[in-house]
């Protein structure tokens, strides 16, 4: 079996492992967007395909058997283009998503569906807002006068001048999320909805100082998309392929 593994999270790191310890031929796609990336095991190819045709024509050349998506929650066009590929070439495609967050962290959290209703909404919600959003989406946030902190893994390009910018990578431990929110008079934070617990100290953080959030929802997956939850889910989807 040859299985192609759109990748880039934690979950897909550790599903090139498992699948790589039971010799089934995988290779990692990386879309090349974060530096330094940690490498999974097995083969790995970094950089896009060139749309769905791309795609489409490296699933044949490389006679792909499946193929797995656990691209982050919020990489909707890479999702689009597996789904469409996936119907066009044959090739099995299953989902792999991460749970979301479900506010049961306790503080007060406003659902919005996207970065430019999280900017409209921010105004009634704080003054100085901490952004964690990536360095994707960012300019939408530009024009809402409030001082802001923006997170990322990587610089922005180009820099912004509207917003402070520091540069971390998670995981994040909770005291140190609060040290940060106090030191900056945080009353506000934005974030996505992506799950995990990589980046969720700071949503425990937010609810001990009693920071209200706003959260941006997930895209919605393609229609007729199956989708899981877990690595150990696809893991037992692939061996009743095999």
């Amino acid at each position: 079996m040859k299985v192609l593994l759109l990748g880039g999270t934690g979950e897909a790191r550790r599903l090139a492992d498992l699948l790589v310890a039971q010799d089934i031929d995988v290779v990692s796609s990386l879309a090349g967007r974060t530096t330094d990336a940690r490498l999974p095991a097995g083969q790995v190819r970094q950089g896009g395909f060139g749309g769905v045709d791309g795609l489409v024509a490296w699933l044949r050349d490389e006679q792909v058997d499946a193929l797995v998506d656990a691209t982050h929650p919020f990489a909707a066009t890479m999702t689009e283009h597996a789904a469409e590929a996936a119907r066009r070439t044959g090739v099995a495609l299953l989902v792999l998503r991460r749970p979301g967050w479900d506010g049961g962290h306790g503080s007060a959290w406003h659902w919005v569906e996207s970065a430019d209703a999280a900017a409209r909404l921010l105004p009634q919600v704080g003054s100085r807002v901490f952004l964690t959003i990536g360095r994707q989406g960012l300019d939408a946030f530009a024009g809402t006068g409030l001082w802001t902190l923006a997170r990322c893994v990587d610089p922005p390009e180009p820099e912004p001048d509207w917003c402070t910018v520091i540069l971390a990578r998670g995981p994040f431990a909770v005291e140190d999320e609060v040290r940060l929110l106090r030191e900056h008079r945080i009353d506000v934070l934005v974030t996505k909805d992506s799950g995990g617990e990589m980046t969720s100290a700071k949503l425990e953080a937010a609810r001990q100082l009693g920071v209200p959030v706003i959260v941006i929802g997930r895209p919605p997956l393609p229609s007729g998309v199956d989708a899981v939850e877990s690595v150990d889910q696809v893991v037992e989807w692939l061996r009743r392929r095999r």
